[in-house]
């Protein structure tokens, strides 16, 4: 089989859907696969075009042994909607102009968001005779209205049709939780889906710990927790600073004890940083690091932090860094309800769970674990179990070409 994978982020990006689209392309070539990708001039998360990719309109290179077409994307640091559908609908055009490099292929495999890429991915299937597997990771235009980004009745309206057309055309339709394979399949009972989750790949997470960068902040000695990740909106980061700033007041001895670390760039960073500043919580902000780099770090810690705004929309939701701290063997605080906590707190045992957005429930969660520190192992040790033998990046990619052999087999 020969897939192409279409996504606006990937490699030398660091982030979520960057790191589990390169690791689904090297395991399907390991299943014995063709893969080649389609993206963007990498940008994200900063926003601006990387070194030795400015001015070019389109880029061939090879990551891994994966053969990786580049087209043209504007990119602007606005958050303004405008400059944001600019940014989604350059690639989409671009992508599209670049479709005489590319070869042909049996199936491509389209991320979702930004739902518009949908439009390319729908061209490229058709001029290249190939099958469309539409991959969602995040529910839109659902998301973006349930948290106010777009609240435009008649763009949301276009946005649902468009969702509801790619979804009809396409071959197989892959989620990134439960919770989303379900809402598609109330809404589209016909359609045929899989849920395709993150995970990890075991070896990744083979690396020497790190402390240099403990001494370089100053927090040696200390209980470090950790967050790394996208600091945007949706995550509800606050509570991390609003923890502290509890445990200064109410747990004064505990808060000289512990270390709260957010390493990461995102829309919302300058507002928690100017909060942690008015609060005086010393919580320590680091800038995107590379992948490697940041594995290493968070090996050297403690505990890691998983939290989400607490909203109906993230009952199914599974934040891609779990996948991280639980690889380490590292005991997390999961601050997400619903198929999140059921799987990694009650299932496999890897954490404590602490109400979202809720900074007393987290400090609650966090002394319970400073007071037990064989139960923090224990909790490492069980999550990373239950990850190896749930979401193995390998078997994942094996259960999508079982599936499209099973839907093949029904033409």
């Amino acid at each position: 089989m020969k897939f192409l994978i279409l996504s606006q982020y990937y490699p030398p990006e660091t982030g979520a859907p960057q790191n589990r689209l390169h690791s689904l392309a090297l395991n399907l070539v390991k299943n014995g696969c063709v893969v080649e990708v389609l993206t963007a001039m990498p940008n994200y998360p900063k926003m601006e075009i990387f070194e030795g990719y400015n001015g070019l309109s389109y880029k061939k290179e090879k990551i891994d042994g994966i053969i990786v077409h580049r087209s043209k994307i504007y990119v602007s640091k606005s958050k303004g909607v405008l400059k944001r559908l600019l940014n989604y609908f350059s690639f989409v055009l671009s992508s599209i102009r670049i479709s005489n490099k590319l070869s042909k292929t049996d199936y491509v495999i389209c991320e979702s968001p930004p739902l518009f890429l949908g439009i390319s991915a729908l061209y490229l299937s058709r001029r290249l005779n190939a099958k469309l597997i539409f991959n969602v990771s995040d529910l839109w235009p659902e998301s973006a209205e349930k948290l106010d980004i777009v609240n435009n009745n008649f763009f949301l309206n276009l946005a649902y049709r468009l969702e509801k057309y790619l979804y009809e055309k396409s071959f197989l339709v892959t989620g990134q939780t439960q919770g989303i394979v379900a809402n598609i399949n109330k809404r589209f009972p016909n359609i045929s889906t899989l849920w395709l989750p993150n995970g990890i790949d075991k070896e990744v997470y083979e690396v020497p710990e790190n402390k240099d960068w403990i001494t370089e902040y100053g927090i040696e000695g200390k209980k470090v927790y950790v967050y790394a990740g996208i600091i945007g909106h949706a995550q509800g980061l606050d509570v991390i600073i609003k923890t502290k700033n509890w445990l200064v007041n109410n747990e004064f001895t505990l808060s000289k004890k512990v270390a709260f670390v957010i390493i990461g760039d995102g829309p919302d960073k300058q507002r928690l940083e100017a909060l942690n500043e008015k609060l005086k919580t010393g919580v320590i902000f680091i800038p995107n690091t590379p992948k490697i780099e940041v594995l290493k770090m968070i090996k050297a810690c403690h505990g890691y932090i998983v939290p989400l705004k607490k909203l109906d929309l993230f009952l199914g939701a599974i934040p891609s860094k779990i996948f991280d701290a639980l690889g380490l063997s590292k005991p997390i605080l999961l601050g997400v309800d619903g198929e999140a906590r059921s799987l990694f707190v009650d299932q496999g045992e890897a954490g404590i769970y602490f109400e979202p957005e809720n900074e007393l429930s987290l400090a609650k969660a966090l002394i319970e674990l400073e007071n037990n520190p064989l139960k923090a192992s224990a909790y490492g040790k069980s999550g990373n179990i239950f990850a190896t033998k749930n979401f193995d990046r390998k078997n994942i990619a094996k259960r999508l070409l079982d599936r499209i052999k099973k839907l093949n087999s029904k033409l």
